[in-house]
């Protein structure tokens, strides 16, 4: 199954979380897509300037959660920006697994251009995609980039020209979408599980712990003997994700 998350709908409910509960339930699920077809902010700036100090923290606590909840998703995610992905909305695309986005899209982190900094793990999330220096003077200046220098700077995997339709980017996301859908379910949670946890220690580290290592788990899997199977009878594999 291939869940797409319009953006413009998750933000209705401020944090998405309703969303990602009522979908996620599904067992089969494989894939998700993040959409970002025209302004996302994630804060409703007019709505933060009537907030008490503490109302605003609860708000970003809330809000971080919730990019941690999807960053953490056991499975593959693609961000497809065919707009504006500012604060917020970029730090949710970065949150996912690759980013996909149209030559005319805009992005930035620009909070200090409000006298604040991005809390939703910006300031973590950037220097590991386009390292420590140019996510600094990015996050200084409040700069915003366009799809080109998003993709110069490592920001975004892919930049295609936007369509007349506007959606350039969800469509070749879509299209990288179909050439994960045919891989093992279990394996790609694995895969997915252990780059994330790997970035975070040394490799000797990792290949030390206790935990079983992926490949491991993959092992005793229905989908690895339906895998091998079809190699040998030259067919297309039928996964379960079992």
């Amino acid at each position: 199954m291939l869940l797409i998350i319009n953006y413009f709908n998750m933000r209705r409910n401020v944090t998405g979380k309703n969303i990602l509960s009522e979908n996620l339930v599904v067992g089969n699920l494989i894939f998700c897509l993040f959409w970002f077809f025209w302004f996302c902010f994630c804060a409703d700036l007019k709505e933060r300037a009537k907030m008490h100090s503490s109302e605003v923290s609860s708000f970003v606590s809330k809000a971080r959660a919730t990019v941690n909840e999807m960053a953490n998703l056991p499975v593959p995610t693609i961000a497809a920006i065919d707009g504006t992905a500012l604060g917020g909305g970029l730090e949710l695309a970065l949150a996912c697994d690759i980013r996909v986005a149209a030559s005319s899209a805009k992005m930035g982190l620009v909070e200090t251009k409000l006298a604040i900094i991005p809390g939703a793990g910006g300031t973590q999330r950037l220097p590991r995609t386009i390292g420590v220096s140019l996510a600094k003077e990015l996050i200084f200046s409040a700069r915003i980039v366009d799809g080109e220098e998003a993709k110069s700077i490592g920001l975004i995997s892919h930049v295609v020209e936007q369509n007349e339709a506007g959606d350039a980017a969800y469509r070749r996301a879509l299209a990288l979408a179909r050439e994960f859908l045919p891989q093992g379910p279990v394996a790609m949670r694995v895969a997915k599980l252990a780059i994330n946890q790997g970035m975070e220690v040394r490799i000797c580290t990792f290949h030390k712990s206790k935990q079983k290592p992926g490949w491991q788990q993959t092992i005793p899997t229905k989908d690895r003997i339906e895998g091998l199977l079809a190699f040998k009878e030259k067919r297309p594999p039928r996964y379960k994700g079992e």
